[in-house]
């Protein structure tokens, strides 16, 4: 029964589900899968080596977060909510929106910039918060969860929409690959000018969604008001 060999898939379901330790329901989803496909321990641990080896840039990561804890140490937090403070006229939407705008364009070209530990969670949020609380005063942890809850989403719109724009991107190559095996005669060319126009609407929707935050925050701070 070939079916049985998909009960990997089922124990990572059930893991997650469960919410067991990630990396262990992983191996034993894999461990299991091998033993099932008729392979020896060594050649579980051999394919499961190599596909660490293979993969291993994903975790790169993590070298990033001791520097960006450094950085908040030393200040970086309050430099960043001095800095909108400074601006006239900058609220939390348009904070977020312009961060979109520019890791939209940055990842149209396959610029590396941006990411949620690098970039979002010691840069953007205080600076989104700091324009909020220079209006309104000190931030309720519910509003606090808004203005972080749209940091993160604008990071996720941005490198979305506009990854494949870029003709030499991984997942345009991973697409013309996919479509090509079916049948589809394409190129990278054509997947790269086909996501343009998404890119350029996740934008225009980003505006509008910046706006959207700007008055739900000004609802939220209006009721703290009226309540104190």
């Amino acid at each position: 029964m070939e079916i049985i060999k998909l009960i990997g898939v089922v124990i990572v379901i059930i893991g997650f589900a469960l919410k067991f330790d990630t990396i262990a329901t992983v191996v034993l989803a894999g461990l299991v899968t091998g033993l099932v496909a008729g392979m020896s321990p060594m050649e579980i641990l051999n394919t499961l080596g190599d596909s660490f080896i293979k993969q291993r840039t994903a975790t790169l990561f993590v070298l990033t977060l001791p520097c960006i804890g450094i950085c908040e140490r030393y200040g970086l937090k309050e430099k960043a909510i001095d800095f909108i403070r400074s601006i006239k006229n900058a609220t939390t939407g348009r904070v977020i929106f312009l961060y979109q705008a520019i890791r939209t364009a940055s990842a149209a070209f396959s610029l590396r910039l941006g990411g949620h530990p690098q970039f979002v969670r010691p840069i953007i949020v205080p600076m989104a918060e700091g324009a909020a609380s220079a209006k309104y005063g000190e931030l309720t942890e519910e509003e606090t969860d808004v203005i972080r809850g749209a940091s993160a989403a604008a990071e996720n719109y941005g490198n979305f929409y506009a990854q494949n724009c870029f003709m030499g991107a991984s997942g345009t190559l991973l697409i013309v690959s996919t479509l090509v095996e079916q049948g589809f005669e394409v190129t990278a060319a054509q997947i790269a000018g086909w996501s343009i126009p998404i890119a350029v609407i996740s934008v225009v929707v980003g505006f509008i969604r910046s706006i959207m935050i700007d008055s739900k925050i000004n609802k939220m701070a209006g009721e703290r008001s009226e309540a104190e």
